[in-house]
């Protein structure tokens, strides 16, 4: 089995900066992609980034050049430092990887249980 567990939400006032980690843990042969999603209450769930495993990075247009998404492929982890929050970045921020469990398994997605990001001054 798999696991991801993010950490690193909490009450951060706007303009402060916030950096979330998501571990991945278990049987784990390969991870392809990473993501960071988010879903703000009554929103639907919305990509923020993602990093391809050579490490081009893509983010959604209300985050770029505040967020940055990065990867530690040895620890199995994904990192989203966000820098200068807005209140509407309050959301539950969600990571999800794309995991090969073993040499002969099939490459499928992943998902943490989510931590609470909140922006309020």
């Amino acid at each position: 089995q798999v696991q991801l567990v993010e950490s690193g939400g909490g009450l951060v006032q706007p303009g402060e900066s916030l950096r979330l980690s998501c571990a991945a843990s278990g049987n784990i042969f390969n991870i392809n992609g990473m993501y960071w999603y988010r879903q703000a209450p009554g929103k639907e769930r919305e990509l923020v980034a993602e990093i391809a495993s050579g490490g081009s990075t893509n983010y959604a247009d209300s985050v770029k050049g505040r967020f940055t998404i990065s990867r530690d492929n040895a620890e199995n982890m994904v990192y989203l430092q966000m820098n200068n929050p807005k209140p509407e970045d309050t959301a539950v921020y969600y990571c999800k990887m794309n995991v090969k469990p073993t040499s002969i398994s099939i490459t499928r997605p992943y998902w943490g249980k989510g931590t609470l990001v909140t922006v309020s001054s």
